[in-house]
């Protein structure tokens, strides 16, 4: 995990073989202005945070990135979203691209896995929010198609794009140690691959303990994605045991009745 000049130290800058026009950043908890328990930079507007506290720190957020990050209205789907100029905030969608580079491709996230995709040439961007029932129900796939069929519209008169042009960045998210889970979870993933079962650890009583950078890596590689860098499932990702650090909507709404949120973003320069 790398850290970048011009945003907060503790901010990680993906580390993938893209090309230098791609820009991308993954937010923590410094930087921002939010009171406790959402300190500090929170940017769920949703989650009870202040208003204006969550609103100055999208500002700050767009300010460090250079363009606009458009917010979605996640609801764990499947749904892509193109983005322009000119899309506002809050819609409906899990996922979303775009080859503009006004707009940064911006998911959130508190324990979900983001997932961060390019074409390596810089001709577009995605982003996707994968929390267990995304994942299961195809967004990434959805994504890696629609940024196909974008950059394939973008490169006319070229050859179109292969599945080795895409690559993909998972974030922190948390991890194959503390993300516990039912069999009706397990079954979900196994019973459309039953070659997901090594993500499953039993951890008794009908739970497992569930892999989901795995889980995002083996849907990745079959949807022909063979680049994948960043959250191996290693201690160093987890957002739940992290709190320093992290959000982690299984952590802290337990003890504090809700959590803040990060974000993922991914941009054209």
């Amino acid at each position: 995990m790398v850290a970048g000049s011009g945003f907060p130290s503790g901010w990680i800058i993906p580390d993938w073989p893209v090309a230098d026009r791609v820009g991308a950043v993954f937010t923590t908890r410094e930087g921002g202005v939010s009171l406790p328990p959402f300190d500090a930079f929170n940017l769920g507007d949703h989650v009870g945070d202040d208003e204006a506290a969550v609103t100055a720190n999208r500002r700050m957020l767009g300010e460090r990135v250079g363009r606009r990050p458009v917010f979605l209205r996640q609801v764990h789907g499947r749904r892509v979203a193109v983005l322009e100029a000119c899309t506002p905030d809050g819609l409906e969608a899990d996922a979303c691209l775009s080859d503009s580079p006004l707009v940064a491709c911006t998911v959130m996230v508190a324990d979900c896995l983001p997932v961060l995709l390019a074409d390596v040439r810089g001709h577009a961007v995605a982003a996707a929010h994968a929390g267990w029932r995304g994942l299961a129900d195809g967004v990434l796939e959805a994504g890696i198609a629609a940024l196909r069929t974008l950059v394939d519209r973008d490169r006319a008169g070229a050859a179109a794009g292969g599945e080795s042009d895409i690559v993909a960045w998972l974030g922190p998210c948390i991890g194959p140690q503390a993300f516990e889970v039912g069999e009706d979870v397990r079954q979900r993933f196994v019973l459309a691959d039953a070659a997901a079962e090594p993500a499953f650890r039993p951890a008794g009583q009908g739970k497992y303990l569930a892999d989901l950078p795995w889980l995002a890596r083996r849907r990745l590689q079959a949807a022909g994605v063979s680049g994948i860098w960043g959250n191996d499932g290693g201690a160093p990702w987890c957002t739940f045991s992290q709190p320093s650090r992290f959000f982690s909507h299984r952590r802290d709404a337990r003890l504090l009745g809700s959590s803040g949120r990060m974000a993922a973003c991914v941009w054209l320069r």
